[in-house]
């Protein structure tokens, strides 16, 4: 284990943590002065971001329902799915599908601790130590081969961990990888912050210099990219409460200060 790993998957409550943040963001407790400080940044340069998040776990509902219900998925691996809370992917999916099942990926300790902790009795659901850079390791892991059918469709959830990840890691390769080894019919959801209409998105790159993972705020376009050669879902790649919302749903005045994008696409 490399010292660059080891700093990302230690447990330091003094160093910001992308996982932490998002859960102080959500109103949670499992966060720390370090966390809660760039939480404070974070607000004061996107004041609707307490919002955004909120939309963003909506979407991940509307997308679990999606893949289960209308796109007949029985196996999901969510990655970077970060702390427990309230509607995580599981739940919803085995609500709408009994027996779908799920993995969870994460590197981040807290996280991890948490997940395990909350599943340890779970029907059908995995909690494993990978990464989002190392496909490899993720289909190769014990877990991953004892749940998932390599013969079926799969649902790749990247809901809101790509912006975590630099164009070193070449995120659009990990995709392909991670879609490889599946058939058609298998799907890959993303939310994505970008700063195409609010550049104070772009800024707050920054906020996580010192933080366990570092900033990369992509335009629509390069969001876009990261799953050329895949059928784009409708209606494409949208805002995020404009990806198929719920039946009398009355739309943000500004859906651009969800401040993310969402894009769901399928394996041709």
């Amino acid at each position: 284990m490399n010292q660059d790993r080891d700093w990302r998957t230690t447990f330091r409550p003094d160093i910001p943590s992308g996982a932490r943040v998002y859960d102080c963001l959500l109103g949670g407790k499992d966060n720390y002065p370090a966390d809660r400080e760039v939480a404070r940044q974070l607000m004061a340069k996107l004041p609707n971001l307490r919002t955004a998040v909120q939309w963003n776990r909506d979407y991940l509902r509307r997308v679990v329902n999606y893949l289960v219900c209308d796109a007949k998925i029985t196996q999901i691996i969510d990655i970077g799915a970060g702390l427990p809370t309230v509607g995580n992917t599981h739940e919803v999916a085995q609500e709408a599908a009994p027996g779908t099942r799920v993995v969870y990926v994460d590197h981040d300790p807290i996280v991890l601790a948490h997940a395990r902790d909350m599943l340890n009795h779970v029907q059908d659901v995995a909690v494993i130590e990978q990464e989002f850079s190392c496909p490899d390791k993720i289909l190769a892991d014990p877990a991953v081969i004892k749940l998932i059918d390599f013969g079926q469709p799969v649902g790749i959830m990247l809901l809101s961990i790509l912006h975590f990840i630099p164009d070193s890691a070449d995120p659009a390769g990990c995709i392909a990888q991670l879609l490889s080894v599946f058939p058609s019919g298998s799907h890959v959801a993303i939310s994505h912050a970008t700063g195409d209409a609010i550049p104070a998105v772009t800024d707050v790159e920054r906020v996580f210099d010192k933080a366990t993972e570092q900033g990369r705020v992509r335009t629509r376009v390069e969001v876009r990219d990261l799953v050329d050669g895949l059928d784009l879902v409708p209606p494409g790649l949208v805002w995020l409460p404009e990806w198929r919302p719920d039946p009398g749903t009355v739309m943000p005045e500004n859906v651009t200060e969800s401040y993310y994008c969402a894009v769901v696409a399928r394996k041709p």
